[in-house]
């Protein structure tokens, strides 16, 4: 595979950004202190897919890599799903499931990610830290708008 239909994978998913934007019923949510600067989320998830795509083609480049292959394509998917169900149907429990399933998927996939070359696992890791910070932000919108 290429680096580039890792890519699209990737811009797929962040084209639901464009369809499912921020609206005035997420900025009138109550959120929590550490909820990080409008600005940084493009940033942050910028440079996250362009590590994930480096990393899925890093991935696809070494033998016996199945199983992390089929993780990337699940962390993908549900990475695709979040946006839509949280911004489009306004599902904030439901976006916390998808969010809890696509931490333990892309933590799965770190650790595997790292038994095979350290290099791509540490190139992972920024995303499963941006989802931490992603899920402690939509755990706390949930407890805090019901």
């Amino acid at each position: 595979m290429t680096f580039f239909v890792f890519l699209l994978a990737c811009g797929t998913a962040a084209s639901t950004g464009l369809f499912f934007k921020p609206s005035q019923w997420y900025e009138s949510l109550t959120k929590p202190g550490f909820t990080p600067p409008n600005w940084l989320f493009p940033v942050a998830w910028t440079t996250i897919y362009l590590l994930l795509a480096w990393a899925g083609y890093r991935l696809s480049l070494m033998p016996g890599t199945q199983g992390v292959l089929a993780l990337w394509a699940a962390q993908i998917a549900l990475n695709t799903l979040w946006t839509p169900v949280f911004f489009g149907a306004r599902r904030i429990f439901a976006g916390m499931v998808i969010l809890t399933l696509l931490w333990l998927v892309v933590a799965a996939m770190v650790v595997m990610a790292l038994q095979f070359d350290v290099i791509t696992g540490l190139i992972l890791f920024p995303y499963l830290v941006w989802l931490c910070v992603a899920g402690a932000l939509n755990f706390s919108i949930w407890r805090h708008n019901r």
